[in-house]
């Protein structure tokens, strides 16, 4: 608590939603929480001076005043439960209502500048998903639940010290002096420990979460190559990390727990020893002593809250270092203006000038001095060796890659279609993954039926139950139907680029070249990534990225001049 750091953090977090979009629902509703807390608070006080008051009654055998203290201490106990009652439902409806808020403001972030994507490749963040799933919900629940319980415990404070000092203020010193050791000794020995530990935990819980989600979406792959021995070995692997690191967060936890428990109940019985001299020589009433002990109980939690919630201290404060760890890194990538390096802009055409590109974070080239144009209604072959650079040219031109130097001109980003070698399907109806990513675009159904019979799906709609259709596509297709099924997209959403990357690689050569003669139809502008050879009918110039960074552009028609050309390049 005494970190700088840490309070720096829990700004960033805090600040978005409380500081920068106030609005009047949310001030109404913590001013109701501090409202609830403050009565619920008060309320204790008034039953813990009527406890007093029931046990001096019943000491004094006083049948009267024991009828007015029961029916005033039931008066107290229900107003108390309405205000308990109130207080959690707002404590509940703000932190989920933080919580929305805050998960809308990260998954933007997440989709900016395509965040996720450099995060995926660059970054050394762990488990975003993770993050803006879990540590959000914990870092909303347990920070509103601590403020809450900073309210209650300031009023009773304030409340009960008084109390404590008219009944004694011997007692009211032992008390402070007290609360203060056993603070000192919880930040000390337990804090940096724990703070680790959950740190870590909350990382390798996420890790093992992770691998179980690849084996799932592998599962055929891994079938196939007989892979299960190796995969259980893994899993076995990352549960191992996660079990070593409970036991040793259960160890420390243990002795936490036996401190809290011992300065708990040392609470219940120093009362008792402070003042039973007074008791004794009947300078107070018994009943003082349950009010007394009741003070000094819940000074003590008041005074002594870091001891008792730091297990929730410390998972809140390794939650809010991940968030902000994920949110300062997102910030950067969306703020990021490079000095040096690939220069974009925008035209009507793609063209490449004197491009060198690097693989990020190394000072590896994998192409140099690249000029290329390809111009509206030309297509573009790029060929070469595995390894030449190939996809990191592509992923160049879509923005993703500026290591490097040179210029590349190209259309606004709607206007172009990648096409991977593995299509992306996403969650959806069959009408969706058509229209993937514009699906509110509004096409005919016999539109959509008849550019699926073109790619070689006509019985894809009705094998499924129609185009509304709700399946896991990427699990009931094979990859040549995932293949044929993004042609069909390409040709609905009819840019004015396409980059192909790879994009019939699944297909045999007769179903490829439907596909390419129905590009060739329309007026898309497209450049292919590819080996085979027989993609040489569908475009009119070639790129050849060859080894050493060197390059050479070819009319198809010098290309295929070459002697002794095979059948497919790799």
């Amino acid at each position: 608590m005494l970190n700088f750091q840490i309070w720096q953090q829990f700004r960033q977090i805090i600040q978005p939603y409380w500081f920068n979009q106030l609005r009047w629902g949310v001030i109404f509703q913590l001013l109701l929480l501090i409202a609830f807390s403050l009565g619920s608070s008060t309320f204790v006080i008034f039953e813990t001076l009527q406890r007093g008051e029931l046990t001096s009654s019943l000491a004094q055998q006083n049948v009267n005043r024991f009828q007015q203290a029961i029916g005033f201490f039931f008066s107290i106990i229900i107003v108390n439960i309405i205000f308990i009652s109130g207080k959690n439902y707002i404590q509940g409806k703000i932190s989920l209502d933080w919580r929305k808020w805050l998960t809308s403001y990260y998954i933007n972030q997440y989709f900016t500048k395509q965040s996720f994507y450099h995060l995926q490749a660059f970054s050394e963040v762990d488990n975003p998903d993770q993050r803006m799933a879990e540590d959000i919900k914990n870092v909303t629940q347990r920070l509103i639940f601590l403020l809450v319980m900073c309210l209650d415990s300031l009023v009773q404070l304030i409340g009960f010290i008084g109390l404590l000092w008219f009944i004694s203020p011997i007692l009211m010193i032992t008390l402070l002096v007290y609360a203060v050791v056993g603070t000192l000794i919880t930040t000390l020995v337990f804090g940096r420990a724990l703070v680790g530990i959950n740190l870590e935990q909350l990382k390798r819980e996420a890790d093992f979460r992770y691998g179980l989600v690849r084996i799932r979406d592998n599962a055929e792959a891994i079938a196939f190559y007989e892979g299960q021995a190796e995969e259980s070995a893994q899993m076995k692997q990352r549960f191992w990390r996660v079990f070593t690191n409970i036991n040793r967060l259960i160890r420390w936890q243990f002795n936490l727990n036996i401190f809290q428990n011992g300065y708990q109940y040392l609470t219940f019985i120093l009362p008792f020893i402070i003042l039973a001299p007074r008791i004794f020589s009947r300078e107070l009433e018994l009943g003082a002593v349950t009010q007394s002990q009741a003070a000094f109980e819940r000074v003590g939690f008041a005074l002594g809250l870091i001891i008792t919630q730091f297990d929730q201290l410390s998972a809140l404060t390794a939650g809010i270092r991940r968030l902000t760890e994920l949110t300062t890194k997102m910030e950067k990538i969306t703020s990021f203006q490079p000095d040096s390096g690939i220069q974009l802009i925008e035209e009507t055409y793609i063209a490449v000038n004197h491009l060198t590109l690097q693989i990020p974070d190394r000072q590896t080239k994998l192409i140099q001095d690249l000029s290329i144009t390809v111009l509206p209604g030309q297509s573009l072959l790029i060929m070469g060796a595995s390894g030449v650079g190939k996809t990191s040219l592509l992923r160049a031109i879509a923005g993703f890659w500026v290591e490097g130097e040179g210029v590349i001109a190209r259309p606004a980003p709607d206007r172009i279609l990648f096409l991977p070698q593995r299509p992306y399907m996403p969650w959806g109806t069959l009408r969706q993954q058509l229209l993937y990513p514009h699906t509110e675009k509004a096409i005919a159904k016999e539109t959509l039926l008849q550019t699926l019979h073109q790619v070689h799906l006509p019985d894809l709609a009705g094998r499924y139950g129609g185009l509304d259709a709700f399946v896991d596509w990427s699990r009931v297709l094979s990859l040549g139907e995932q293949q044929r099924l993004a042609f069909a997209r390409l040709l609905l959403s009819e840019p004015t680029y396409a980059i192909l990357d790879e994009a019939t690689s699944a297909l045999d050569e007769e179903t490829a070249a439907s596909l390419y003669q129905k590009l060739q139809e329309t007026p898309i502008t497209y450049i292919s990534v590819g080996h085979r050879t027989q993609l040489l009918n569908y475009h009119q110039f070639v790129l050849e990225l060859r080894q050493q960074q060197e390059w050479q552009l070819f009319s198809t028609k010098d290309y295929e001049k070459r002697e002794n050309l095979p059948k497919s390049l790799n």
